[in-house]
């Protein structure tokens, strides 16, 4: 009776496949091993190649769309005139724009352009939100002005922030004495920029513990606004230009 038990149990697999076995996949062949081999490397060798172009085009792109936009918007502003006057040339408004410019900082450079910029700016100064608005971003525009004056950016500064062990780019504004029973303490003003150069904090440090390095305001604003993509490999303090052989790395700095 056991023999006849074995004999009719069979897997259920077969039992649904009439009692017969399930068919086997034929074997691999090295043909079709070597075809996705090389499919597969096919398809990395492009993916890496699109991927390369899309970095290359990637920046050219961004560069001529924002050089495009810009050149559309300073040509609005004088295109309608001429459009008035029946000419119709692309690009005559936009460099009547810069020469407009142009005369604007040769006019204002004068005595007579001075005054009566000032004399707008002291409008300006007492209404009540755009007041904070002009402030702002005339800070910004006297960092990087060739002309510079007492509410530009003194120098570029490094200091240890937030940990010791850790740096900080930033840029001194305006030195103040802190006066104490014993003695009074030289401090600097420095602004460290945290969300590129319109947002940051205000730190005093002691004079004697900044680091003046050898970079100019335009390259401390390229850092802080490439997000350090553009820092040199080697900074070096200015008391030490003059040795150019002894440049130390930055985290040698004490």
């Amino acid at each position: 009776m056991a023999d006849e038990k074995e004999s009719t149990s069979i897997p259920l697999s077969q039992a649904e496949n009439g009692g017969e076995d399930p068919p086997k996949s034929p074997p691999s062949s090295p043909n079709s091993s070597t075809r996705k081999a090389c499919c597969f490397v096919l398809q990395s060798w492009v993916s890496k190649k699109f991927m390369t172009g899309c970095v290359v085009l990637f920046p050219v792109a961004v560069t001529f769309f924002i050089t495009w936009w810009f050149i559309q918007f300073v040509d609005g502003f004088f295109s309608p005139m001429y459009a008035q006057l029946g000419i119709d040339i692309f690009g005559l408004g936009f460099i009547t724009s810069l020469l407009f410019v142009f005369f604007v900082g040769v006019f204002v450079s004068s005595w007579i352009g001075g005054t009566l910029f000032s004399l707008g700016e002291w409008f300006i100064k007492r209404m009540p939100f755009i007041r904070h608005i002009y402030s702002a971003s005339k800070q910004i525009s006297a960092a990087i002005s060739p002309d510079q004056n007492t509410t530009a950016f003194k120098e570029v500064a490094i200091i240890r922030h937030p940990r010791v062990g850790e740096y900080a780019f930033g840029f001194i504004t305006s030195s103040v004495t802190l006066q104490r029973d014993n003695e009074d303490e030289e401090l600097c003003s420095v602004f460290v920029p945290t969300n590129h150069l319109y947002i940051g904090d205000i730190f005093l440090v002691n004079t004697n513990e900044i680091i003046r390095p050898n970079l100019s305001i335009r390259e401390g604003i390229e850092i802080i606004v490439s997000g350090g993509m553009t820092m040199p490999q080697t900074i070096s303090p200015l008391e030490r230009v003059a040795r150019p052989n002894e440049r130390i790395p930055l985290n040698r700095m004490a």
